[in-house]
């Protein structure tokens, strides 16, 4: 189940960039990616349900729980900045959006590598995507001052930048759900390695 959780959090962020990238499919992107987040939220409810009916589990059960929930946060925070896109009727994309969603995909991907090697209790390589996730949320954090700092200094209109302002948000808060997997799987590896 975390496979297909994990495999869809890279699906939701390449439609992500494909969205920022270009808002000519902004409907069918956003129902895609919204698909995907109610897909996951089955999932992530079908994963407590076995973990509340299993005696034994491969990792504790906390931390199962916890993977779970944080990897479901990721994919909330995308549905979020897309689904703000559409209701805020915003007329065309930034650079900085289309660059905070790229740096989703390589974030996602390492997640979904991580999950590999965890089934495979290869924990050496789960650390080394940890930290890779760390410097993509530190990327991520760089662009969206930046993106802040530009578009107070260039846009006069204020609902314009509320709006933005709230996209924004929502890409730099997945890239921090993002980072909470990754601090949930180093606690994985620190008791079971």
């Amino acid at each position: 189940m975390f496979d297909s959780v994990g495999k869809n959090l890279v699906k939701a962020s390449n439609l992500l960039v494909q969205l920022f990238e270009n808002f000519d499919n902004r409907v069918e992107l956003v129902k895609e990616i919204s698909d995907l987040e109610h897909e996951n939220d089955l999932l992530t409810h079908e994963i407590f349900k076995k973990l509340n009916q299993t005696f034994l589990t491969p990792i504790d059960r906390e931390d199962i729980h916890a993977l779970a929930s944080r990897m479901d946060d990721f994919l909330d925070f995308m549905w979020g900045a897309a689904h703000r896109s559409q209701i805020f009727k915003i007329k065309e994309s930034t650079e900085a959006a289309a660059a905070l969603a790229k740096t989703l995909v390589l974030a996602a991907e390492l997640v979904y590598k991580a999950l590999s090697f965890l089934r495979s209790k290869k924990y050496s390589y789960i650390l080394d995507h940890c930290i890779e996730i760390h410097s993509l949320e530190n990327q991520t954090d760089t662009i969206f001052r930046e993106a802040l700092g530009k578009m107070f200094d260039e846009i006069k209109d204020p609902i314009t930048i509320i709006k933005w302002k709230e996209v924004y948000e929502n890409l730099e808060g997945a890239a921090d759900r993002c980072e909470d997997v990754a601090n949930t799987l180093e606690t994985i590896v620190v008791k079971n390695a």
